[in-house]
């Protein structure tokens, strides 16, 4: 079968390789119909941070069709369209009894600690794999596991009613943030991104505004509630200058750097910063919130249709080349 193997940092690789065996006690094979680049999956190909196994097919935003199904699996059947939770949790830490299964001691992701979804076929535990609404596009379906994480980032930001909110990057989860709560909160969303034709889209999408990230650009209004989707320390110290005392900033991105921080500012004017790491039990619910959002999805993406693409499409994304928010992969029907 096609797949696409990470061997090391900047060393990605289409081939043809031996297709999965029957599936293992607990575990169902995926024959893939589509699957999403992650930022974290650049990120991995430029600097190698997570590479546990050499190599191993890269991908973790998929959905498939169940093909195979093995001993002790009750809850899918074969036929059953699916999409699949990115995260490979033990299940056994403290942390995963107590339902912070995102914060697990041994946590690993598909297609890091396991093959994942850049293939034309893969077996994943059945723990791992959800059943979603037949009419979904592939293209969509692919897209529950980064709605899942924005998700849990907006839970986790928890705004009252009324509050304007800034999301600051207008990638695939800041976009997917002001997606949500385009839906979800009433108050006014405001989108910041370097590039601004980037942001005016998301902005036009959500039904929000894109502003400059500065204090005159909030026009005397009071902001106290926003989300970084970029990582970026320089990015996130200016949220903090522009928050007002009483409210939260959720921090989402992945960073490269260490941030200078007076405590101070966020004891004096009582400002929480709240980690968002992967999601809890938000992936069922993203799945649900679908077919609700499938418009707008399409809007953000763009589709290839071919696995031999993926390099090149790593490539522009690095390269901020990408005019989409979320490049998905149509591997098969």
């Amino acid at each position: 079968m096609r797949a696409v193997r990470l061997y090391d940092a900047l060393d990605l690789r289409v081939e043809d390789i031996e297709t999965p065996g029957p599936p293992p006690t607990g575990y169902v094979t995926i024959d893939v119909r589509a699957a999403g680049i992650c930022g974290s999956d650049v990120h991995n190909f430029r600097t190698g941070q997570w590479i546990s196994r050499r190599p191993s097919i890269a991908g973790h935003e998929f959905c498939g069709r169940v093909s195979a199904v093995g001993a002790g699996v009750e809850n899918l059947a074969i036929g059953d369209l699916v999409a699949a939770d990115s995260r490979f949790y033990c299940g056994q830490c403290d942390a995963c009894t107590s339902g912070r299964t995102n914060v697990c001691e041994h946590l690993g992701f598909v297609g890091e600690v396991c093959d994942g979804g850049f293939a034309e076929r893969t077996n994943l535990p059945a723990r791992l794999v959800f059943k979603h609404e037949p009419s979904l596009e592939p293209a969509v379906a692919a897209m529950a596991e980064p709605l899942a994480v924005a998700l849990h980032a907006v839970r986790r930001l928890d705004p009252p009613p009324g509050e304007p909110i800034l999301l600051i990057g207008c990638g695939t989860i800041g976009g997917l943030c002001g997606l949500l709560l385009a839906h979800l909160h009433d108050g006014k969303l405001m989108f910041s991104d370097l590039n601004a034709d980037r942001a005016a889209m998301v902005a036009e999408i959500c039904g929000g505004s894109a502003i400059e990230l500065d204090k005159a650009a909030l026009g005397g209004k009071r902001l106290r509630y926003a989300v970084d989707a970029t990582g970026s320390t320089k990015a996130i110290a200016k949220g903090i200058e522009l928050l007002d005392g009483g409210g939260a900033f959720a921090l989402v991105g992945i960073s490269h750097e260490k941030i200078h921080l007076d405590p101070n500012v966020l004891v004096e004017r009582e400002i929480a910063l709240l980690g968002c790491h992967a999601f809890e039990s938000e992936f069922a619910d993203a799945i649900a919130l679908l077919p609700k959002l499938q418009s707008s999805l399409l809007q953000f993406s763009e589709v290839l249709t071919s696995l031999d693409e993926v390099p090149d499409a790593y490539r522009r994304l690095m390269d901020g080349r990408s005019s989409k928010l979320k490049t998905i992969i149509r591997i098969a029907d």
